[in-house]
């Protein structure tokens, strides 16, 4: 007798990242508008022209910054979980 073939698991096998890999995703892009949007503030870039802004515009970038750390602890309790 034969021995029965492993189980069907859909997007498991063969898939890069395995089955939770839209949340490693979304940790990482959330992760990087986070720190990016906090960087900008800390650290402002040289100036690189007339038409570029001398500091990063604090409402966007700190409303940006918070949408990024939502969508990383979201990210972080959906890979925990």
């Amino acid at each position: 007798m034969r021995p029965s073939p492993p189980a069907y698991r859909p997007y498991t096998c063969g898939v890069l990242g395995g089955p939770d890999l839209m949340q490693w995703l979304v940790l990482a892009f959330g992760g990087a508008m986070l720190v990016g949007n906090v960087a900008a503030l800390v650290r402002p870039p040289a100036r690189r022209g007339a038409a570029a802004f001398p500091q990063a515009p604090r409402g966007r970038t700190v409303a940006m910054a918070v949408i990024g750390g939502v969508v990383t602890l979201w990210a972080l309790a959906s890979l925990l979980s």
